[in-house]
C-alpha cells in the first residue's frame, strides 16, 4: 500500500519544521530523504512514524498499521546506558506484536538468534550493548528490525558515523529489504550513497525542494535551490497559517 502526504506540515509548539508536503511514497519504494541540516527530514520521518501529530494536511497510509511500522532513530537519540545484552535489544522487535510483558518462546528466540547472525554479532548475543562499537551497536539495531519483520521501515541516518564495513553490510541488508517489497524511507546526507543505491529521493529545505526519480531529484540546480532556500530561513517559524500548494513539486 502507498503512503499519501497530503498537504502536510508539522513540527514542534505550533511552529513548523516542514511545510506543506504532498506526494506518494509507492509500495515497496526505497527513497532517500535528503536536504540541508536543519531542512525537517527528521521532523518529516517522525511525523509519518506518528510521534508527531500534523500541524495541518494529513498522512494516508493505504491500510498500513502502527504495528507495521518500523523506525529506527539517530543513534544519538538512544540512551545506552541501561544494563541490556544484545539478544535482549534485538528481542525488542518482537513488542509489537507480543508486548512488553511475555516471555519469548524457543521460536521467537530462534528469530532473533537468527538475526544477530544475519547483521554478523550471532556471537555477541549475551555482550552488553554498552560496550559495543558504533558500527556494533548499529548492527544491533538493524536486528531488532529484522525480528520486527514490518511492512514499512523509516531510518533516521542509519550509515552515519558508522566504520565502511559496517555501513556496506548494513546497505546490503537494506536492499534485501527493498527486494522483498517492503517501502523504506531513510535520511541520508551522503548523495553518492543515494545516488548508488536508492532509486527515489525526497528533498527538503523545510519545504519541498523536488520528489522523484533520485536521479532527477539529485541534480546541480535542486542541490543549490535547496541551499538558498536554507540560508533564507527564519530560525523561528511563525505558525503555520500557509494555504494550498501544489500536490506535488516534480524533481
Amino acid at each position: 500500500m502507498s503512503i499519501t502526504l497530503r498537504n502536510l506540515s508539522a513540527g514542534y509548539e505550533r511552529h513548523p519544521a516542514v511545510h506543506h508536503i504532498s506526494g506518494t511514497f509507492a509500495d515497496g519504494s526505497l527513497t532517500a530523504m535528503v536536504g540541508p541540516n536543519g531542512g525537517g527530514k527528521s521532523t518529516l520521518l517522525k511525523a509519518l512514524v506518528g510521534f508527531l501529530p500534523p500541524m495541518s494536511g494529513s498522512i494516508d497510509y493505504g491500510g498500513v498499521t502502527p504495528r507495521e511500522i518500523a523506525y529506527l532513530p539517530q543513534q544519538s537519540e538512544i540512551d545506552r546506558a541501561f544494563p541490556l545484552s544484545v539478544a535482549e535489544v534485538a528481542a525488542f522487535g518482537h513488542w509489537p506484536r507480543m508486548g512488553a510483558f511475555r516471555g519469548l518462546d524457543n521460536k521467537q528466540k530462534e528469530a532473533v538468534a537468527r538475526a544477530l547472525v544475519d547483521v554478523g554479532m550471532g556471537a555477541f548475543a549475551d555482550r552488553p550493548i554498552e560496550a559495543l562499537s558504533s558500527g556494533q551497536w548499529q548492527r544491533v539495531l538493524f536486528a531488532r528490525l529484522i525480528v520486527q519483520d514490518a511492512r514499512v521501515l523509516l531510518l533516521d541516518e542509519p550509515f552515519a558515523a558508522i566504520d565502511p564495513r559496517s555501513a556496506h553490510d548494513l546497505t546490503h541488508i537494506l536492499q534485501n529489504w527493498h527486494g522483498e517489497g517492503r517501502t523504506i524511507i531513510a535520511v541520508m546526507h551522503d548523495m553518492n550513497s543515494v545516488r548508488e543505491h536508492f532509486p527515489e529521493a525526497l528533498m527538503l529545505a523545510r519545504e519541498l525542494v523536488a520528489w522523484g526519480k533520485a536521479a532527477d531529484v539529485l541534480k546541480d540546480e535542486n542541490l543549490a535551490r535547496a541551499r538558498e532556500m536554507a540560508e533564507k530561513r527564519v530560525t523561528h517559524a511563525e505558525a503555520c497559517e500557509r494555504g494550498e500548494t501544489d500536490e506535488r513539486r516534480s524533481a
